[in-house]
């Protein structure tokens, strides 16, 4: 039963790592943006560019995306024409994004009075201490954040539209010849869903490899319970229903299970791993 138990588990992580890395675009902002419970404003701040700060600033977003311009030039070693367009298009980019601060002007100005609000209200003891206060904040943050998402989207096509163009410039030998050079956004923090994004399926791929084969199986096993873990504090408390977070907390207490039982020992590649440890200390006693 531990074998199947350590299988169907990796198989999950696995079949799960795969269809992220096979999407492409996965992104994990819309778990951390929808978290609840005590943890919600950490998880929040790991939303990559969760207020805006960096795609509302021109300055920065022409210097970002010119390192990026001048990147995919020498990838594809564009020549004086291609090099012309790509200033051009930037240019343009920055044009419209300044027409869309205009236009947004009174909602980014609702958001910002919104976010001052917010962090009083969430100074106020009394209503962080009380069930249905404490819910009303997660309301109120929910209809400020509804606030900037329309142009944080608008910006976002801006910026997919740009990188489009980038790789157009390419000759089609070129294209064929290399991958297209991505457009990877700027770090808001250390550690945010832009980083995650990219670690996270083959994270899974190997925890599921992992598993399936018995290899370093407690390690594998406890970093899944880790995950598990971290998912379903994101949805505390969990809800009733087909959407619940409970199957997260219940993998996760089968991994520590996996974790504490030497599974991989089973029909796993543990067993030859543990084989040549017994030896080694075999020998070292020998000696001794």
């Amino acid at each position: 039963m531990l074998v199947l138990l350590r299988i169907s588990i990796g198989w999950h992580f696995h079949s799960e790592g795969t269809s992220k890395y096979q999407q492409g675009d996965w992104d994990a902002a819309p778990f951390f943006a929808n978290a609840k419970g005590p943890f919600a404003d950490q998880y929040h701040a790991l939303v990559w560019d969760h207020d805006g700060a960096v795609r509302r600033d021109p300055e920065y977003t022409k210097w970002w995306l010119g390192q990026y311009r001048d990147r995919a030039a020498e990838y594809y070693s564009f020549g004086e024409r291609e090099k012309k367009q790509a200033a051009a298009a930037l240019e343009k980019l920055i044009t419209n994004l300044n027409l869309l601060l205009q236009d947004y002007a009174n909602d980014l100005e609702e958001y910002d009075l919104g976010r001052k609000r917010l962090e009083t209200l969430k100074e106020d003891d009394a209503r962080t201490g009380v069930e249905s206060l404490a819910g009303q904040i997660e309301t109120v943050q929910k209809e400020n954040q509804a606030k900037i998402r329309p142009l944080l989207a608008e910006i976002d096509q801006l910026w997919s539209g740009y990188e489009g163009t980038i790789n157009s410039l390419a000759a089609p030998n070129q294209r064929a010849a290399s991958p297209p050079f991505r457009l990877r956004r700027p770090r808001s923090a250390m550690i945010d869903t832009s980083v995650m994004n990219r670690i996270v399926p083959y994270f899974d791929m190997t925890i599921g490899w992992c598993l399936i084969l018995g290899l370093f199986t407690p390690v594998a096993a406890l970093a899944a319970a880790g995950f598990l873990g971290s998912v379903f504090l994101g949805q505390f408390p969990p809800g009733t229903g087909p959407t619940s977070s409970y199957y997260q907390l219940i993998e996760c207490m089968a991994c520590l299970v996996l974790a504490s039982t030497g599974a991989g020992r089973f029909a796993g590649l543990d067993f030859f791993l543990h084989l040549l440890v017994r030896k080694s200390e075999a020998d070292r006693a020998d000696a001794i």
